[in-house]
C-alpha cells in the first residue's frame, strides 16, 4: 500500500479532531478498521476512499496524492 494514503488518512482524521472510533462509526465499521488503514495493514477499497474523501472534504486525488 502507498504509505502516503495511510499517512493522509491519519492527518485528515486528526485535522477534523476525530478519534479512530469516531471515523470508523462514520464508515460503518470498527475502530480496528481505521487503525489498519492508518498503519498500512490494509487498503481501503475505492468506495471507502471516496467516502473518506467526502468526510474529510478533500478530493480523492488529494487523499491518495495522485499526480
Amino acid at each position: 500500500m502507498n504509505m502516503r494514503i495511510a499517512e493522509n488518512i491519519r492527518f485528515y482524521r486528526k485535522q477534523l479532531g476525530l478519534t479512530q472510533e469516531e471515523l470508523a462509526n462514520k464508515l460503518g465499521g470498527k475502530r480496528s478498521l481505521v487503525s489498519n488503514y492508518e498503519n498500512g495493514y490494509s487498503v481501503p477499497d475505492i468506495y471507502t476512499l471516496c467516502r473518506l474523501a467526502q468526510i474529510f472534504d478533500v478530493s480523492l486525488d488529494d487523499l491518495v496524492e495522485w499526480k
